[in-house]
């Protein structure tokens, strides 16, 4: 019979040879990655910015956009004594909170943030984000698109001064909700007659197709929520700039109730009039102090043009 000390001694062969064989099955992770295809990484640029110059703006230059508090309309009067109504919208604490990598390096994006947030009521994600680039929480992030010239380092706060007054602007904000509506409130619709044959059918948008396809249209205006969603307005003048209370007032109206987050950007579509006045300074990438001219505390916008209360004479 064989000893105790044979059966040990093989056993520790056997285990010294299986540890100089390594098995793998074909199943285990490391073989299921070998076979596995990995997607193909895309490349993402950032521009490094490290000091904030002032540069010169040409019309191929995209600056970044602000987001700015509604603060509620109201009215002034222009060089001519014109009333116009004009709706106020503040600029609180507005900050390049980061610097977003893309796909092109000719089209990087920044991160905006405006208005402090405790942080207590800051998620840890986002809390862990706003300390890594060294700036305090913000209420509202926004990304906007720029070119490689305009862009800002982290922490770059943006003012008022950052728009001229008489540029237009474009603005984009969630409209106020109205909740389920009929079709004369949404779209307009005339409705049917008051009287004279007409039972229970004042308020019916009427016929919504006919036989032939059998079916709507999609597309079709009937009934539904009313607000509520995204929407731009373009081309609105820029009338006043305050520096103190980091105002600007802007001609006309502007999505969203009081105290909405507002996007506002340079106008991008060029069609009859200039988007800066002729030969206005415009701050690029912004308004830089100690860098760029001094500025009064309010600067408004020369509409120029004749006279509207005076009749022209051809």
């Amino acid at each position: 019979m064989f000893s105790r000390s044979l059966l040990l001694g093989g056993q520790a062969s056997r285990l010294a040879h299986a540890q100089l064989i390594p098995r793998t099955s074909q199943f285990s992770t490391s073989a299921l990655l070998a076979k596995a295809k990995l997607p193909h990484q895309k490349l993402r640029y950032a521009p490094t910015v490290t000091e904030l110059k002032l540069g010169t703006y040409t019309p191929q230059s995209r600056r970044s956009g602000v987001i700015a508090r509604k603060k509620g309309m109201s009215g002034m009067w222009d060089e001519w004594g014109v009333r116009v109504p004009v709706t106020v919208l503040q600029l609180d604490k507005v900050q390049v909170v980061s610097i977003i990598k893309t796909s092109s390096p000719d089209h990087p994006r920044l991160q905006i943030g405006c208005s402090e947030r405790k942080e207590k009521n800051t998620t840890k994600p986002m809390m862990g984000h706003f300390k890594a680039h060294g700036v305090d929480p913000k209420a509202k992030l926004f990304e906007f698109p720029i070119t490689p010239d305009a862009a800002m380092p982290v922490g770059t706060t943006i003012t008022a001064a950052h728009f001229v007054p008489g540029q237009l602007v474009d603005v984009t904000a969630t409209s106020i909700g109205k909740g389920f509506q009929g079709v004369m409130k949404r779209w307009g619709f005339a409705g049917g007659r008051a009287s004279h044959g007409n039972s229970l059918a004042h308020r019916t948008p009427g016929s919504t197709g006919n036989i032939n396809p059998g079916r709507v249209y999609p597309g079709k205006k009937m009934p539904g929520r009313m607000g509520g969603k995204s929407a731009t307005v373009l081309r609105l003048p820029v009338m006043k700039v305050d520096t103190v209370l980091n105002c600007i007032w802007v001609k006309g109206s502007v999505p969203g109730p009081d105290e909405q987050f507002i996007k506002v950007r340079d106008s991008i579509k060029l069609v009859k009039h200039r988007v800066f006045p002729e030969g206005a300074a415009v701050p690029f990438p912004t308004y830089i102090p100690g860098q760029s001219p001094p500025l009064p505390r309010e600067i408004i916008a020369k509409v120029g043009g004749h006279d509207p209360l005076i009749p022209r004479v051809d």
